[in-house]
């Protein structure tokens, strides 16, 4: 699956003259914590809660409400937005982005298709694939098989012995470890009993099964 599977298509922004206090309005109108900075079509910077909170004048400081207020409104995006953006294209894998990220510690990247935005992708994006790939709010039963002897065709032969108890599976997720593989297979059926005895019964090693979040 690729990034512009599960990137945000609409995405706010905000241009580089923009008042601080117009940003943080636009992220509170839209529940979000980042705004790309773009100024005539092009991505000049990102400006995020953090960044906003680090140009706000702390508690301790002499300053009084009026001459707070006054530095605020004297201040714009470009005065604090972060000038280097890491981005990605539309058409990486989504585990590029997620590599991306970890490697360069940010929670949002810009999809940038040639100098064009085209969305934006986020941790809680992440978070979202993850639970859709894994059939998560389908419903269903969870089950995990260890499998000590990996061998070409296993899956084959666990997915056609449910299809043969027409047992339909949503999902399967493989772990593959030093010693041996953990295949997680969910099945829309909530026949959690039934489906543990069949891989049992077929003498599969079955470590877990239970229900998952219903629809």
């Amino acid at each position: 699956m690729s990034v512009s599977d599960f990137m945000t298509k609409t995405v706010v922004t905000v241009d580089s003259q923009t008042p601080i206090f117009d940003a943080v309005d636009l992220m509170k109108q839209h529940d979000i914590h980042r705004l790309p900075v773009v100024d005539d079509g092009k991505l000049v910077g990102l400006i995020t809660e953090g960044t906003i909170a680090e140009a706000t004048p702390s508690k301790a400081t002499s300053l009084s409400v009026y001459e707070m207020n006054y530095l605020l409104n004297k201040t714009t995006v470009a005065d604090i937005m972060l000038k280097k953006v890491t981005t990605i294209e539309p058409d990486a894998l989504l585990e590029d982005a997620i590599s991306v990220m970890r490697s360069e510690n940010v929670g949002v990247l810009p999809v940038m298709d040639d100098d064009a935005l085209v969305g934006i992708i986020t941790n809680n994006d992440i978070f979202d694939a993850f639970l859709k790939i894994t059939g998560y709010h389908d419903g269903g039963t969870r089950v995990s098989i260890e499998i000590t002897d990996d061998h070409v065709g296993v899956l084959a032969d666990v997915t056609k012995l449910l299809a043969d108890h027409q047992m339909s599976i949503l999902t399967i997720v493989v772990n593959r470890m030093a010693l041996k593989t953990v295949v997680e297979i969910q099945v829309e059926s909530r026949q959690v009993a039934a489906i543990e005895k069949i891989l049992s019964d077929a003498g599969y090693t079955v470590t877990s099964a239970v229900l998952t979040n219903q629809k």
